[in-house]
């Protein structure tokens, strides 16, 4: 069980970070170029990426405003774009990382043509840009129908992308996990043996994960709320950083645990999925699966917390409640966008991976305070 004794350890100078602030940028397209201060906001790094995307977008037409949107979680460069009546999203990635999934415009390009993911009106992979359609979005309790409908369009979604020509083969899943893991022990984030029973849990799963490779689906491997937006009449998956072909359970392993709050949803769910209810082998991957994921999404909290100073290694794993959780973000006792935010998340996360009890999950309205992270610190064996 989780308990209910815990702490918030990180120093003062880490609970609270400044806002980011929106900058709407007039600009054109004159002789081919840009002109004013039309990239202002733009790191000098990407300007002349985000200029030639941009012209090969909209050509001559005036450009009305560049607006960074916020909440980005894998370090990359994103701007709403208005010009020539449109809206588009310019989306250019950041510092390279080991990590690199090299599918993911392939599998962004798959997914567009599907319907899955919002158009696509330039990729340049070698300059690592892409420039899309915005999605003008809702709130996801608005969806018609309620928790019920929701799940049943997202199990046929994600039957939609499975269906996909496969995407590019990058790394396993429990593998990428345990790499992520390694790095988290690494990082003397807590104490020397305070992890060990994670560490052997974690090797147990990996050697009782079987499957057939040949198996593999086209797999988003990041299917959360801040990656589902609802236009009003229907869901678009954005954020294809992280896709490539997977277990079939990967994806289903991560919505079970954020759009399914009941065992009711969970079977909608799982039936719009498959088209049928699982059998009890594919139930038990299932439960596999949910742990690793559970494990993986702590270790991106604890790897962004430990790119910061701290003064002692950390000895204790008490977590909130779900509802605790939720109450400190509203009531202010927890910032969320502050590091000890995403320290106590990962313990939730961590709980959750050890007991086999339900996973925080960023569902609303946890996803309405925009809880983001950094990419990663580099991970290796």
């Amino acid at each position: 069980m989780q308990q209910s004794g815990w702490r918030i350890w990180l120093p003062r100078s880490q609970r609270f970070r400044s806002s980011v602030l929106l900058h709407v940028v007039p600009t054109r397209f004159v002789g081919g170029t840009m002109s004013g201060e039309h990239l202002s906001n733009i790191p000098m790094t990407h300007r002349e990426i985000a200029q030639a995307a941009l012209r090969a977008t909209v050509g001559s037409a005036t450009i009305d405003s560049i607006r960074p949107i916020p909440g980005g979680v894998s370090g990359a460069f994103v701007y709403r774009v208005d010009a020539g009546g449109r809206r588009y999203v310019l989306r250019m990635e950041g510092r390279a990382s080991p990590m690199r999934n090299p599918h993911q415009y392939t599998s962004m390009r798959i997914a567009a043509e599907a319907g899955i993911a919002p158009r696509l009106h330039h990729v340049d992979e070698t300059a690592r840009v892409a420039v899309m359609d915005f999605i003008v979005e809702q709130p996801l309790n608005t969806y018609p129908g309620g928790p019920h409908a929701l799940a049943q369009a997202l199990g046929e979604m994600l039957r939609r992308l499975q269906g996909t020509p496969r995407f590019g083969r990058f790394v396993e899943y429990p593998d990428i996990t345990a790499r992520l893991w390694a790095h988290v022990c690494r990082t003397n984030l807590f104490a020397p043996g305070v992890l060990d029973a994670h560490t052997q849990r974690l090797a147990d799963l990996r050697g009782a994960y079987t499957w057939n490779s040949d198996e593999a689906v086209s797999s988003h491997n990041d299917i959360l709320p801040r990656n589902l937006l609802f236009d009003g009449g229907r869901l678009w998956l954005v954020d294809w950083e992280s896709a490539y072909c997977n277990d079939p359970v990967v994806d289903m392993a991560t919505m079970l645990d954020n759009f399914a709050p009941s065992p009711e949803l969970e079977e909608v769910l799982l039936q719009a999925w498959l088209g049928h209810p699982p059998d009890r082998s594919l139930r038990d991957r299932l439960e596999l699966m949910r742990a690793l994921t559970r494990l993986f999404y702590a270790g991106v909290q604890f790897s962004a917390v430990a790119t910061a100073s701290r003064l002692v290694p950390d000895t204790d794993l008490s977590a909130p409640t779900l509802a605790e959780f939720r109450q400190a973000l509203r009531d202010g006792r927890l910032a969320p966008d502050a590091l000890e935010t995403r320290h106590l998340l990962g313990k939730m996360y961590l709980a959750a991976f050890f007991t086999g009890e339900k996973a925080p999950g960023l569902p609303p309205p946890i996803s309405a305070f925009q809880l983001d992270r950094p990419s990663a610190a580099p991970i290796a064996e």
